[in-house]
């Protein structure tokens, strides 16, 4: 088994737009929504300056079949936008590692995000109680070659 390579990374407060989708599985339709929204304005041409994100909203629970899942692009705070959510995003502290979607050597992605929680526990660092983030590296990419980076939010030191 690779050894989980983790980073602190600071993300700073930032205007977002907001693309949401609930389902059985509703990443993809998610994406389609933020896709169809920021590739017109070309915000996907420039994933330094307007990375994405992506969290579960409302998250998968027991015994129900569907959960949403929302995706998050930087904007400049001055965009006019009225045909989408925009909202501000603080910013704050993450402890970060990277996985593939499918076919990564620690496992499934939920195997990762376990993972991750544990490294922090084990450290100096204490989880916050906000949104983890998962932040698409290759967007368009098939499923099978998809990266995310993990976003778990710790506390600043």
């Amino acid at each position: 088994m690779t050894e989980l390579d983790v980073q602190i990374l600071t993300l700073p407060p930032m205007c977002v737009a907001v693309a949401r989708a609930v389902g059985p599985s509703p990443e993809e339709a998610a994406w389609r929504k933020l896709a169809a929204w920021a590739e017109p304005r070309g915000l996907l041409d420039n994933m330094k300056e307007h990375p994405v994100f992506g969290f579960n909203n409302p998250s998968p629970t027991t015994g129900q079949t569907e959960y949403g899942y929302e995706f998050w692009i930087r904007i400049e705070s001055d965009m006019q936008v009225d045909d989408i959510k925009t909202i501000g995003f603080p910013g704050g502290t993450y402890a970060v590692t990277t996985c593939k979607v499918i076919g990564d050597p620690l496992g499934p992605v939920p195997n990762v995000w376990q993972m991750l929680f544990k490294w922090v526990e084990a450290s100096s660092h204490q989880w916050r109680c906000t949104h983890e983030l998962e932040r698409v590296v290759n967007p368009g990419a098939p499923e099978s070659d998809l990266v995310l980076e993990l976003y778990l939010p710790i506390e600043e030191d």
